[in-house]
């Protein structure tokens, strides 16, 4: 019994041993420009770390480092307490040379045992001679924002400072197979998170869009020798509809572009002398793209309307054996990738015993670059009249492969299916008559039982029921009008409740903004003072956020009886805050000042 006791304890032990292993990843950006500043994370899953090695950066000048912050987290799960900590080694680098260069492993020691982090590459970016010259941008990391024409003097965008491109993944193809369309946003100026697309209005094409992420990541690339923050702005999948030459028109796109103002000097704007960034509304237009769309072949009669590529069928019946006017099941699934949505159901032969239903559509499809892809369901319900063995021939599936540029037919098996006889259940002594089912409701029995008759003459007019018929429905309509006036009195409640806990729920958020702060994550930070200023204002107003927009916001606090002042400083403490958030450099550059500002906005808002 010790002995099993023993290995018990060795068996858990090494369990928890394995659960709590040390692990040190590396969080880098994958591209950084030439001459910009980038910071590189080594992150322990434990705070028990007792030194940490790290060797030399290759094409990086170490400008700091390492940083060390910690972290512990405790949550309680049905009564389960569990702990999580970790540290973090922070360095501040400057890219110097270009070319992709592989970071350091990092080695620490945690317990007398010795772990090693992975390593992942960084790519450094040809940094662009022509802004740095322009905005004397030098060694110090700026983010490059004012262009050679606003030091000339004028706070302008040019066309080559900000555009969205428009290209499809193919310019030939068949009617109804697929066609990626993507925009995407080149900038070499910082601009605000909030973009106005003009709404996509294709005429000739089936539209779908593929649903990309909510928070936009920008990437470096470099364009005719220039460098241009990117980010995919949305993407289509279009089915042509008709052939011949289809043109996809241009679309617009309204930006705020945040510039540098050349008519304000610095040292005045410290003083409160004008500010040193100006917004632009800019204008994009995305070009025009003409597609050639060729017609299908000559269509076979069973074609299913799928244009595609992989597609194949299976089907199953149940059950095999079933008594007659019980239901029978048959499900047929159908996968491939493209114009899945589009396609018709598979049409099934049933025998001429059977009475068949029309089918149940159920799509598992998501989009993706291909068109559609997964899997269709169709659920097909027939019910036999008599009984006998039966055979459902094999149901076909005809697509058209945009890989072969050629017909597919494609065959389920066939099914059978034994139906048996019921009771009541005869067989016509005709040749040419049909078997005659007897069902529950098709004769009834006499009833024996007295009837429910009235006396003649006997009227309605007068009667009990007759005044019941008039009072009733008044009674429940002045009924009716109580609820709604107490139901209206409730929401009016809640909503007064909400708009006075407004601060509190802004203050919670912003501690936690401020614990981010101190770990100097700053890509959370702001994602939460952000939530907290939109939060705060919807509480406040009691709305919902989507219906929210730096438009609207101004006029609706005004109506609550909020300053201009304190509205203006609202707004422009959310637009700095997404402005640093999305801008290039260094994210964690004014993240003291911001979470001030937004603190003292909405103290201004609370006590005004």
């Amino acid at each position: 019994m010790k002995h099993i006791l023993l290995l018990f304890i060795i068996f858990h032990t090494s369990l928890a041993a394995l659960f709590a292993q040390v692990r040190v990843t590396v969080q880098a950006p994958s591209q950084v420009e030439e001459g910009r500043n980038v910071r590189v994370s080594y992150i322990v899953n434990t705070t028990d770390v007792d030194d940490i090695q790290v060797g030399d950066f290759p094409g990086f000048e170490l400008l700091y480092g390492p940083s060390t912050s910690t972290q512990r987290n405790v949550s309680i799960v049905n009564g389960k307490v569990s702990n999580s900590s970790q540290v973090m080694f922070t360095y501040t680098l400057q890219a110097r040379k270009p070319g992709t260069y592989k970071l350091p492993v990092a080695t620490i020691k945690s317990d007398g045992q010795t772990y090693k982090s992975n390593q992942v590459s960084i790519q450094i970016l040809e940094g662009d001679a022509e802004e740095d010259a322009a905005s004397g941008r030098g060694s110090s990391g700026h983010s490059g924002a004012r262009t050679r024409d606003n030091a000339a003097g004028g706070a302008t965008v040019s066309a080559s400072d900000l555009y969205v491109g428009a290209s499809v993944s193919k310019r030939q193809v068949y009617e109804q197979e697929a066609v990626v369309l993507t925009y995407k946003l080149y900038t070499r100026v910082n601009i605000s998170s909030n973009y106005n697309p003009e709404s996509l209005e294709l005429d000739g094409f089936h539209t779908q869009e593929i649903e990309l992420p909510m928070q936009k990541e920008l990437k470096v690339e470099r364009v005719n020798g220039r460098n241009y923050q990117t980010t995919v702005l949305s993407q289509h999948v279009l089915f042509p509809q008709k052939t011949g030459k289809v043109t996809i028109p241009s679309r617009k796109f309204e930006f705020e572009a945040i510039v540098q103002n050349p008519n304000v000097d610095p040292f005045d704007a410290f003083f409160g002398g004008g500010a040193l960034q100006t917004r632009i509304p800019k204008t994009v237009v995305a070009p025009a793209i003409e597609l050639q769309v060729e017609p299908l072949p000559s269509r076979p009669a069973n074609f299913s309307g799928a244009v595609g590529t992989q597609f194949n069928i299976s089907g199953a019946l149940t059950p095999e054996q079933v008594d007659a006017n019980d239901a029978v099941s048959l499900r047929l699934t159908v996968n491939g990738v493209g114009n899945m949505k589009l396609m018709k159901a598979p049409a099934v032969q049933w025998p001429k015993d059977f009475e068949s239903y029309d089918p149940k559509t159920n799509d598992k499809t998501r989009i993706g670059a291909n068109g559609a892809s997964g899997n269709v369901v169709y659920d097909y319900t027939a019910v036999p009249r008599h009984g006998g063995k039966y055979s459902i021939p094999s149901v076909e599936f005809c697509y058209f492969d945009t890989q072969s540029k050629s017909y597919r037919m494609l065959r389920t098996d066939s099914f059978h299916v034994a139906v048996a006889k019921t009771a009541g259940h005869r067989v016509g002594r005709s040749v040419n008559q049909e078997d005659l089912t007897v069902l529950n409701s098709d004769i009834r029995y006499i009833k024996t039982s007295p009837a429910n008759v009235k006396p003649a003459g006997a009227t309605f007019f007068g009667a009990p029921a007759y005044w019941l018929s008039y009072v009733g429905p008044f009674a429940l309509f002045l009924l009716l009008i109580a609820i709604f006036e107490r139901q209206a009195k409730a929401n009016a409640d809640i909503a007064r409740r909400r708009g006075k806990k407004a601060g509190k729920a802004a203050s919670k958020r912003l501690k936690s903004a401020a614990k981010l702060l101190k770990q100097g994550n700053a890509r959370a930070f702001y994602e939460e003072v952000t939530r907290a200023l939109w939060g705060y204002v919807g509480d406040k107003l009691n709305l919902p956020v989507a219906e929210l927009s730096k438009d609207n916001v101004g006029e609706r606090l005004a109506e609550r009886g909020v300053s201009e002042e304190s509205n203006r400083r609202f707004l422009q403490v959310l637009g700095d805050c997404e402005f640093a958030q999305y801008a290039p450099g260094d994210p964690s550059a004014t993240m003291d000042r911001l979470y001030a500002d937004a603190t003292e906005v909405i103290n201004l808002i609370e006590n005004g």
